[in-house]
C-alpha cells in the first residue's frame, strides 16, 4: 500500500509539473489548462486543488466566478496534511443555518483562538458562557445614553477641532491627502478617548508615529502570516522569535505596557473621583458589576487590556475602512455624491444653527438622511470590512445546501464575495448603487443579516452597529459640506492582502474647500 501511495503521489508531482511547464511556456497550453483547472479545481493527490488557485490570476473575481458555478458552496481540499480543507459558502440558507438557527454548534473554535492568541480573552476571540457575559457587558456600555451622548462629542469635537483645520490647510497648499492614513488616524484617536479618556493626538498636522498604533498594524501583518504559513512553521518562528512572530512578540510587549498605564492611570483617577462619573468605557469595565457577570474579573488588568484591545478592533480599523471604501465609490460616481450632497442639505434646518445643535438634535437629523445610509450600506456591502468568517461546529451537522460538515472542521464565509454574488444581489450585483437600499416610500430597505453580513447575524450581531453608522455619517456630512474632493488620477484602487479589507496604496486626494462652507 505504502509503494502505490507513493507511486501516485509522484506521478501526480510529474503531471503536475509538466501542466505548470506549460502554463508558464506555451500560450496555447495555459489557455486550455487554465481553463480546465478553473472549471474544474481537481482534488490531484498530496496537491489537493491548490494548482487551481495558481491559474486564478484575478484573484477574487476568479473565486467569485467558481464559487458562483457551484451554487455557491463547495469544499476546497487543501494539500496533504495542512489542514487547509475546508467548506466554502455564500449560500444565505447555509448562513442563517450556521450563525443563527444552529448558533450554537457552530463557534470559534480552538484554532481561531490559537491563530489570535494575541488578543487573549478578547469578545471576538472566546465561545460560551465567557462570551455570553461579555457580550451582555458590553450592550449596556454601549446602549447606555451617556456613553451614546459621550461618543458623538467626542467625534463632533474631533472633526470641528482637528479634522477641519487639518483640511483647511492641506486645501489651502493643495496638498495631496491619503484619507485612509487620516481617516485611521482620527479613528483612532476617537476610539482611545472613547475607551480612556484620553486623545494620544494621532491625528495632527505632524502625522506623528504613535507606538500604539503602529504596534496594532504590526501585529495584523503578523496574525495574517498566520493563516497563510503552516502552523508547524509560524509556531517554529515565534518559538525563536523571527521574522513576523518577532514582530508580534514586540508589539504584544508595547501593548502589555502602554495598557498597563491607562489602567493604572484609570484606577487611580476612580479613587480620587469619588463624585465623579467618567462615560468612558474603561471606567465602565473596571465598574463592573461581577454579581451580575460572574465570569469577568475587572481587578485582573489583563481582562481589561483584552478589553481595550477588543475595542480598538471594532472601533478603528472596521471604521477606517469603511469609509475610506467609501469615498473611493463616492468620488468615481459623482451622480450618487450630487444626491446625498441634495439630500444634506434639504434636510439642513433653515436658520442655519446646526452648529449649536444638542446630541439629539444631531442624530434626528442624521436619522433623515436615507440615501446617504443607503450609500454606506452599499459600500460595506461591496467591501465589508472584514472579508471573510471562519467558523467550526462542535458536531457533525447537515447544512441546508445538503452538504455534511464534520466536526472541527473548517467552515469559511467570504463576505467580500457573498456581497458580490448575482444569485443573491441581482444580476446588478457588481454596480454600486445606493437606490437598492431604498424602498418605494423613501424609507430604508432592510435585507436579511445573513445576505448582508458586514454587522454579523445572530447573537453574535454587531453591538456597536448604530453608533458606527452615526459616527460615519457625521464624518461624511462634515466632510462633502465644507470641501470638494477629487481623486488624483492615475492611482491603483485595490484590496490589500490584511485581515481587515484595507486599500492597498490609500486613497490619495485633493481638497477645494466649498464656497458656501
Amino acid at each position: 500500500m505504502d509503494s502505490i501511495g507513493l507511486f501516485e503521489a509522484s506521478l501526480s508531482l510529474f503531471c503536475f509539473l509538466i501542466f505548470y511547464y506549460l502554463l508558464i511556456k506555451k500560450q496555447s497550453g495555459y489557455l486550455l489548462i487554465k481553463k480546465a483547472l478553473q472549471c474544474y479545481a481537481w482534488n490531484w493527490p498530496v496537491l489537493g486543488m491548490l494548482p487551481a488557485l495558481l491559474v486564478w490570476h484575478n484573484g477574487f473575481d476568479d473565486v467569485m466566478w467558481f464559487i458562483e458555478k457551484n451554487n455557491l458552496t463547495f469544499l476546497f481540499k487543501g494539500p496533504w496534511f495542512t489542514r487547509m480543507d475546508a467548506l466554502i459558502t455564500v449560500d444565505p440558507s447555509n448562513i442563517h443555518h450556521i450563525l443563527t438557527s444552529n448558533f450554537s454548534n457552530y463557534i470559534k473554535g480552538p484554532e481561531f483562538k490559537e491563530i489570535f492568541d494575541f488578543f487573549g480573552d478578547a469578545i471576538f476571540n472566546t465561545d460560551s458562557e465567557l462570551w455570553k457575559n461579555q457580550r451582555l457587558s458590553f450592550q449596556g456600555m454601549l446602549n447606555h445614553q451617556g456613553f451614546q451622548n459621550f461618543s458623538m462629542s467626542v467625534t463632533t469635537s474631533k472633526l470641528k477641532d482637528v479634522l477641519l483645520p487639518l483640511f483647511n490647510h492641506y486645501a489651502e497648499e493643495g496638498t495631496v491627502v491619503d484619507l485612509q492614513d487620516v481617516f485611521g488616524r482620527f479613528m483612532f484617536d476617537t476610539t482611545l478617548v472613547t475607551i480612556t479618556g484620553s486623545d494620544p493626538q494621532c491625528l495632527s498636522t505632524e502625522m506623528p508615529l504613535v507606538q500604539l498604533a503602529k504596534a496594532f498594524d504590526s501585529a495584523g501583518d503578523a496574525i495574517l502570516f498566520r493563516h497563510i504559513l503552516p502552523k508547524f512553521l509560524w509556531k517554529l518562528q515565534k518559538r525563536m522569535r523571527l521574522g513576523q512572530e518577532k514582530k508580534l512578540i514586540e508589539a504584544g510587549a508595547t501593548f502589555d505596557r502602554i495598557c498597563a498605564k491607562y489602567i493604572i492611570e484609570k484606577r487611580e483617577e476612580i479613587r480620587l473621583q469619588r463624585n465623579g462619573e467618567s462615560e468612558d468605557l474603561l471606567t465602565a469595565h473596571i465598574k463592573l458589576d461581577t454579581s451580575k457577570y460572574k465570569l469577568l474579573k475587572p481587578n485582573d488588568d489583563k481582562f481589561l487590556r483584552d478589553a481595550i484591545l477588543s475595542i480598538i478592533v471594532a472601533g478603528r480599523d472596521t471604521t477606517t475602512t469603511a469609509l475610506t471604501w467609501f469615498f473611493g465609490l463616492l468620488l468615481k460616481n459623482p451622480h450618487v455624491e450630487a444626491k446625498i450632497r441634495q439630500e444634506i442639505n434639504t434636510n439642513l434646518p433653515k436658520d442655519g444653527q446646526e452648529s449649536s445643535w444638542s446630541v439629539l438634535e444631531r442624530r434626528a437629523y442624521l436619522n433623515k438622511l436615507v440615501y446617504l445610509h443607503g450609500a454606506l450600506y452599499e459600500a460595506l456591502r461591496l467591501y465589508p470590512p472584514v472579508p471573510f468568517q471562519r467558523k467550526a461546529p462542535l458536531k457533525s451537522d447537515v447544512l441546508p445546501s445538503g452538504h455534511k460538515v464534520d466536526a472541527n472542521s473548517m467552515i469559511l464565509i467570504p463576505l467580500y464575495v457573498l456581497g458580490r454574488m448575482r444569485p443573491v444581489w441581482g444580476d446588478d450585483a457588481l454596480e454600486f448603487k445606493p437606490e437598492r437600499w431604498v424602498s418605494d416610500t423613501g424609507g430604508l430597505r432592510h435585507e436579511t443579516s445573513s445576505k448582508f453580513l458586514t454587522f454579523n447575524s445572530g447573537p453574535r450581531s454587531c453591538p456597536g452597529k448604530h453608533l458606527a453608522m452615526t459616527a460615519m455619517k457625521t464624518i461624511v456630512v462634515e466632510i462633502l459640506q465644507n470641501y470638494d474632493l477629487k481623486l488624483i488620477e492615475g492611482q491603483k484602487i485595490e484590496p490589500k492582502p490584511s485581515l481587515v479589507l484595507q486599500m492597498n496604496n490609500g486613497l490619495r486626494v485633493t481638497l477645494t474647500k466649498r464656497c458656501s462652507a
